[in-house]
């Protein structure tokens, strides 16, 4: 097993939350517009970063009156090369919002007494996750995703996880440019309402797929951005499932398409949602990390904490 640099209690069996929906929350319900769904431009806005270190804060004071560990994951989901120039950012101006990212979140673990919380560089997907409009051989999605490897091996983060990935070269490149930098990484996978891959390719040959041709060097699988209604059929007993420590599920019953289109955000059933995830741990025992994603909000984590967590 190796031996990381890095502090990373999740690792263990106790319970962890993990929030990535902020980017559906500042849209719809802040009405704060995100060009491209890009948060990490609200950095250079101070008054736009205490909302930032607002939601870090409110995350951990979910945990503590659960008595959880959490997760914080920086606002860098779309921070890759492809997207920033869309934005007309350059690369180093791309490093130091990835930079950035990592000292807000670093800071707030700070102020809060270091409750039990892990640092953690987002990455996403080059492209669009759900259509594959950009797909990659494994070392051009190595070659590719070590801009923001680079960025991130000069902070404090503790690991990498990369969110929404809907093609297993692309996530099997991704832990080889971490591993490049000695970066423990994470893999989250997104699946349809069928429980594959956009691809078509089903969780179980991703996690094998991955793990195969990177020498099984990930931390762990996650699926994230799907409701548990679409995961729940991807999931049995073989010895993959070992690999998969959790789920951040979206609020929403829509399919990816649906929600790319729609006018209004779609936030579910908060409780029921967390009874879900709960049945879900209960089948899954060794499943320690979930919150939520696309259309969830504190209201939300706070139900699935208190689910989860019995």
């Amino acid at each position: 097993m190796a031996i990381y640099r890095y502090a990373l209690p999740h690792l263990g069996n106790e319970l962890f939350a993990c929030y990535t929906g902020m980017e559906t929350d500042l849209i719809f319900n802040k009405n704060i517009p995100l060009p491209g769904f890009a948060a990490y431009p609200l950095l250079n806005n101070k008054q736009h970063r205490v909302l930032l270190e607002n939601y870090y804060r409110s995350l951990i004071l979910i945990a503590k009156q659960h008595n959880v560990g959490v997760i914080l994951d920086s606002v860098t989901w779309v921070a890759n090369a492809d997207r920033a120039t869309e934005l007309g950012y350059s690369i180093e101006e791309l490093a130091e919002f990835n930079k950035n990212a990592i000292k807000l979140i670093h800071s707030v673990r700070e102020q809060e007494n270091y409750w039990p919380t892990v640092l953690c560089g987002q990455v996403g997907p080059r492209g669009d996750g759900y259509i594959q409009d950009k797909p990659m051989s494994i070392f051009e999605a190595r070659d590719y995703h070590r801009v923001q490897m680079a960025a991130y091996a000069e902070t404090e983060v503790d690991f990498v996880c990369a969110f929404t990935l809907g093609n297993a070269q692309e996530a099997a490149g991704i832990v080889l440019a971490a591993k490049a930098f000695e970066l423990p990484v994470a893999i989250s996978f997104t699946v349809e309402t069928d429980g594959r891959l956009p691809t078509g390719m089903s969780l179980q040959k991703a996690v094998e797929y991955v793990d195969k041709h990177t020498q099984a060097s990930a931390l762990y699988y996650l699926v994230n951005c799907a409701h548990p209604d679409h995961m729940l059929q991807s999931f049995n007993y073989e010895p993959w499932v070992k690999r998969v420590r959790g789920v951040v599920a979206n609020a929403s019953r829509c399919s990816h398409e649906e929600l790319e289109s729609a006018l209004e955000l779609d936030d579910g059933a908060p409780t029921e949602l967390a009874e879900q995830l709960s049945q879900l741990r209960h089948s899954y025992p060794h499943f320690n990390v979930f919150g939520g994603c696309c259309g969830t909000d504190q209201r939300h984590m706070n139900a699935i904490m208190a689910a989860t967590k019995v």
